[in-house]
């Protein structure tokens, strides 16, 4: 009976053991299937975790500048201006070739068969006409590529308003990013102060006044830290504004601001500013286009020679085999036309006022030379004056700092008391606005003088500090 019961025991055995086989691998499946399932959601992890990771990244400087110039409304302006001068030339080039004109004169003729619209009646007509000679025509071009050369230089000089003023925030919103962390420091020291203080007027050692006086420094330290946030909030929502990018992602990266290049005093950089100089660029083309379109109308009391043509389709309705020996049907008439003007006072007076009008605007070109001179070498002169403060104030901020360790050092021998080194916190603080203030004055100063001699672009769009 044993061995009877072993094969159903073996059997039962067998089956069980299928069982947790088939067990195991659904659990397989399952694992694949989780395996699978991350896999697959890896990559976006990763996205997702690089796209939060990259909102944290500070914007780096030539990138502002790039994303500004992208999302500016100036650009598209400028693109569309620029198309339109371009169509104005080709217009003017084209009166020399032929224009050709189809149509008809349909109209019934009682009698002589007269014309419409100064041309004889007929089924079909087509009208051509090109100008082979016109001296007046040609000057009309070389005034519209001159147009050309004025969008293209108010282009740049718009490109360069674009570049500035993100520079500027940019620059200036660093700064006061860096005076905020001071300033909280400061805050930090003035929250102890004014703990001490407490404590000493608590122990006797100190009046109430000096209890005032140190919160009076706290206050003044959380007006600095509040007018400083507001100004870097502004300057964060227009370089938002700028860029397109959200005001988060507004961070600045002092490593990505590229250094300023060096001035020298005894360069010739009002020269450099009347070659460079987007502005110098309009003005003398403005003044070249002018004096172009007095010249042609000048000329517009020259001969000029046009090559002209006519076909038409006649029709007998229209009488006339009835007053002429002959009819056809098909008629072609071409030629050129040849005008003398010989009486057109009209048209001296309006090459007269046009010759003033040009020399007007090279009389205003020359004073927008002379400006563009005088400025570039005031910001010149101005750039060696703000080195020298901006040396000074940082001088004046390095001994206050010297002042405010030999006053602690001197509380701890006696020789002075906590007033004094509020005294000489309060003119650190002082101090490190005033060299906060100089530098920022210098880098505008700089930043517009780069404009003013055609760098400002190289500048910003190259390599950044190292």
């Amino acid at each position: 009976m044993r061995w009877r019961a072993f094969p159903d025991r073996i059997t039962s055995f067998h089956n069980h053991s299928y069982t947790i086989a088939q067990v195991n691998k659904m659990k397989l499946h399952a694992r694949v299937v989780l395996v699978a399932a991350w896999v697959v959601a890896l990559p976006a992890a990763l996205l997702a975790q690089e796209t939060s990771s990259g909102k944290e990244r500070p914007l780096a400087f030539r990138t502002a500048i790039e994303l500004a110039l992208k999302n500016s409304a100036t650009t598209g302006l400028s693109q569309a201006d620029l198309q339109r001068a371009r169509s104005v030339v080709r217009q003017t080039k084209d009166v020399f070739l032929p224009q050709m004109v189809l149509g008809s004169g349909l109209g019934a003729s009682y009698g002589f068969p007269l014309s419409l619209e100064g041309a004889a009646p007929s089924i079909f007509n087509v009208n051509f006409q090109g100008a082979l000679f016109n001296m007046a025509q040609r000057n009309y071009i070389k005034a519209a590529k001159s147009d050309v050369q004025v969008t293209a230089a108010q282009n740049a000089d718009r490109r360069n308003d674009v570049i500035m003023e993100t520079a500027m925030d940019y620059v200036q919103l660093d700064l006061l990013d860096s005076s905020l962390t001071i300033q909280k420091e400061q805050q930090q020291s003035a929250q102890k102060f004014q703990d001490i203080v407490a404590q000493r007027i608590q122990a006797g050692l100190d009046s109430d006044v000096e209890g005032t006086r140190a919160k009076l420094a706290g206050a003044r330290t959380r007006l600095d830290i509040a007018q400083t946030q507001a100004a870097a909030d502004q300057l964060r929502l227009r370089l938002s504004q700028l860029t397109g990018l959200p005001v988060t992602a507004i961070q600045t990266s002092t490593e990505t601001i590229p250094e300023m290049p060096p001035v020298a005093q005894d360069q010739d950089l009002p020269g450099e500013a009347l070659k460079n100089s987007p502005v110098v660029k309009v003005a003398d083309a403005a003044a070249q286009a002018k004096a172009f379109r007095a010249q042609a109308e000048r000329k517009q009391l020259y001969p000029a020679i046009d090559f002209v043509g006519q076909y038409a389709v006649l029709a007998r309705f229209n009488n006339y085999d009835e007053f002429f020996r002959k009819f056809q049907r098909h008629n072609v008439t071409a030629g050129i036309a040849i005008r003398f003007p010989f009486l057109n006072p009209v048209q001296r007076a309006a090459a007269d006022a046009a010759q003033a009008d040009a020399a007007k605007s090279r009389k205003e070109a020359q004073t927008v030379k002379e400006q563009v001179s005088t400025e570039t070498l005031k910001l010149q002169r101005s750039v060696e004056q703000l080195a020298a403060a901006r040396e000074v104030a940082q001088l004046e901020h390095q001994l206050a700092q010297s002042d405010i360790e030999s006053t602690h050092a001197k509380i701890e021998s006696g020789a002075a008391s906590i007033k004094d080194e509020e005294n000489a916190r309060v003119a650190e603080h002082e101090r490190y606005t005033a060299y906060l203030n100089s530098s920022f004055e210098l880098d505008r100063a700089q930043i517009q003088l780069m404009r003013q001699i055609g760098q400002l672009e190289a500048w910003a769009l190259g390599p950044p500090k190292r």
